[in-house]
């Protein structure tokens, strides 16, 4: 690790450095990697196929929700428009291992509902292997959100306050308690927590429709986990519940095309002034039984596992006035209130039984098999105004197969993936006032999904890797629902395509790491049928559809690098010598990625995501993090062009530890500056463009207070994780429950 300073700081160097170094030197290096990882949790994990970004240990990630956290990750872009992406490639969100088949409103509204500490560590998972579903498209972010238990009773509390002030006054609250317990016959954990939260949204679309949404949401949730030890084997019941209940109030007003009062048959332009109140519940249940199944042989694994979701939403808005004045000639209609002006529904079940088998392998420098089996069933239907609109079933089989082995200096991984996909369902909607039904385009299909991966190792956690995979992508739920789940004003139609098709992915990655935090790579994904949003103009009105792109490629490539401030006080000499702990020395750590998405008939330009993260440790141990984030402008996202940055924000952590690291207390201020918007000119395939801007009270300021109750017995130990934690092990295999 000594020898890390040099190499993290001068990336050029490591080659020539790997050729002088000595087998004594290799010696040393592992001695101190170990003490290091057993003291310290690393901020930033570089593994082959994953970036695993530590919220723990991270008072600037982990105060507010869950969604200000993400957003704050270096190389992930996270927009309203158009889902989230990491170093060019599309996420597909996971909660715990298990998908959440949500995007965009719906899954930023799910991740505000969260304290950002109940979060453990996200892992994006950049080059998926055949063990996880091919349906997880170009990547994985898969949001841990539990912590390790202990022997005996232990408890920890979590707490924060942030408020805003723009036009009010607004506060944000969030709570989280942890309890953890074991006996003689089993161990059990249990997470609860809430998110209170109010804040502001002001919108411009195209001068057409002006709005200011006062927005109050509240989240609660709870996670159980209970653990049966059978002699080698193991036992786990986990139950979680998400609750989100949110509040909605909109002023809007702008020029709109509208029926006329006195005969709605015609259509006359007017100037409106509307008042709407919206409200959201959402309720999202699972239930998973896992037997681990162990041998004598530690890397030999049989998992079986059975899991149920259930997630119910409901959304309504009712028009509480409506004022229009009439243009050509003027004339005010009377004021008449639209109670009801959306009431929707949608009810989605998903049921699922895999098998996961690992055993070691005589095969050249040694290796490892992998291979098991799904089958999951889903059921999603939507409703509006007492129609069912929507009725899909999907039906998943699945198998895998993968090889790893080592030769030398040398890491491989060949596998593929077979998956029958049976989809169906049937739509409804209205034409001309009459109700028309009308079955879904099916998908009934089975494909192979293959993936190949070499590794050299240059040195100890340095590495070379080439990667390949293909996967799918299925169009999300909210993508899929013919039903609105926004705001909507007098001239504009949010709707989703029940007919969207699933999106076909050629991934392609080389990639450069060193010692976790350094790397430089380039990525290509080649998409077909790549599910979109557009928006666009038809006179007055705003339609915000979901489309598929027959074919497109997103190139990206990305660095990533430390920068000690010790190498500008100290000569190379005295760096050697010293034995330092990351966590107590002041460094700079430099993103920096290029994005171009290329769509036929789009002349997209590429654009630049800049991430700084200094950490510098000031007197009393008090440690100050400041994150700094940057998107170019003028440049092409999916159908949009971004006429002003994404990410434009300053945010500034003050974190000390009191009574022996239980109590750790943290100072925030997020976008201090208050330059965080975002502005975009759409270029839908047909229609006129529209320009959209959006800003949030992104400003706030706030508390953020971490206490791990002591235990009086001092024979506590550490546990194994039961609450629902399916991750995948650092040296390759399924995604399964903690160990």
């Amino acid at each position: 690790m000594k020898k890390a300073i040099i190499a993290l700081s001068l990336l050029g160097s490591i080659f020539s450095f790997a050729q002088e170094k000595t087998n004594n030197q290799a010696t040393k290096e592992k001695q101190i990697e170990g003490v290091t990882i057993t003291k310290t949790k690393k901020a930033v994990e570089q593994k082959a196929d994953r970036t695993i970004f530590d919220f723990s240990e991270q008072p600037q990630l982990n105060n507010g929700n869950v969604l200000e956290g993400i957003k704050k990750l270096p190389g992930l872009v996270s927009t309203d428009i158009a889902g989230m992406m990491y170093q060019g490639k599309v996420l597909d969100v996971y909660l715990n291992g298990r998908p959440l088949n949500i995007t965009s409103n719906e899954l930023n509204s799910f991740l505000e509902g969260m304290p950002a500490n109940s979060v453990d560590r996200i892992e994006v998972i950049t080059q998926p292997g055949a063990e996880f579903p091919a349906t997880s498209g170009g990547a994985i972010m898969n949001i841990i959100t539990n912590k390790n238990a202990n022997k005996y009773l232990t408890a920890t509390y979590s707490g924060n306050y942030s408020f805003t002030n723009y036009d009010k006054f607004r506060s944000r609250t969030s709570n989280s308690l942890n309890l953890n317990a074991r006996n003689k016959i089993f161990g059990w954990q249990l997470n609860v927590g809430q998110n209170y939260r109010e804040s502001m949204l002001n919108s411009n679309q195209d001068n057409l429709m002006l709005s200011n949404t006062d927005r109050v949401g509240r989240g609660y949730f709870a996670k159980s986990g209970l653990t049966f030890d059978l002699g080698q084997d193991r036992l786990l019941l986990n139950y979680d519940i998400y609750h989100n209940n949110n509040d909605n109030y909109t002023a809007s007003n702008g020029l709109a095309d509208l029926p006329y009062y006195l005969n709605p048959n015609i259509i006359r332009e007017g100037n409106f002034s509307s008042f709407d109140a919206a409200h959201t519940d959402n309720v999202r249940q699972e239930a998973v039984v896992t037997y681990q199944k162990r041998f004598t042989e530690k890397s030999q694994k049989l998992d079986f596992q059975f899991g149920f979701t259930k997630s119910d939403s409901k959304f309504i808005q009712d028009n509480i006035f409506t004022d229009v004045v009439y243009t050509n000639p003027v004339e005010n209609s009377p004021r008449i209130p639209f109670s009801n002006k959306l009431n929707n529904k949608s009810d989605m079940e998903i049921a699922n039984f895999k098998v996961d088998y690992s055993q070691p392998l005589k095969i050249l420098d040694g290796g490892k098999v992998s291979l098991g089996g799904l089958y999951e069933h889903q059921n999603f239907d939507t409703e509006s105004k007492g129609i069912t609109n929507l009725e899909y079933t999907r039906q998943t089989t699945a198998t895998y197969l993968e090889f790893q082995a080592k030769l030398k200096k040398f890491d491989f991984i060949l596998g593929t993936r077979a998956e029958n996909y049976d989809i169906s369902g049937v739509t409804r909607y209205y034409n001309n006032k009459n109700l028309i039904e009308a079955d879904l385009l099916p998908f009934n299909k089975f494909k192979l999904f293959p993936n190949a991966s070499v590794q050299y190792n240059l040195m100890n956690q340095v590495y070379v890797a080439a990667n390949y995979n293909k996967k799918i992508n299925l169009p999300s739920i909210s993508a899929l629902n013919p039903n609105n789940t926004t705001f909507q004003g007098p001239n504009t139609q949010v709707t989703g395509n029940p007919n969207l098709q699933p999106t076909i992915f050629d991934n392609y990655e080389i990639k450069i790491s060193a010692f976790d935090y350094a790397f430089i790579g380039y990525s290509v994904s080649s998409a077909k049928n790549q599910v979109a949003q557009i928006i666009r103009k038809d006179g007055k009105n705003l339609f915000n559809e979901q489309i598929n792109i027959s074919e497109m490629k997103i190139h990206n490539f990305n660095v990533g690098l430390p920068v000690p401030f010790m190498i500008f006080s100290k000569p190379l000499s005295e760096i050697m010598k010293f034995n330092f702990n990351p966590d107590k020395i002041n460094f700079m750590y430099i993103y920096a990625g290029y994005q171009k998405h290329d769509i036929d008939n789009l002349n997209n330009k590429g654009f630049w995501i800049l991430n700084l993260m200094t950490q510098i440790i000031l007197p009393k141990e008090i440690k100050l993090t400041a994150n700094y984030s940057y998107l170019t402008p003028k440049a092409g996202y999916f159908y949009f062009t971004a006429e002003k940055p994404f990410n434009n924000s300053v945010d500034l952590t003050l974190t000390k530890k009191f009574m022996d690291n239980r109590l750790t207390v943290s100072v925030f201020a997020n976008d201090i500056f208050n330059g965080q918007l975002m502005q975009v000119r759409s270029n839908p395939p047909s229609g006129e463009t529209v320009m959209l801007r959006t800003k949030y009270d992104s400003r706030n300021f706030g508390l953020s207070v971490n206490y791990k109750i002591p235990t009086k017995n001092k024979l506590a130990k550490e546990d194994a994780n039961i609450l629902n934690q399916t991750k995948k092990d650092e040296n390759g295999g399924v995604m399964q429950q903690g160990q």
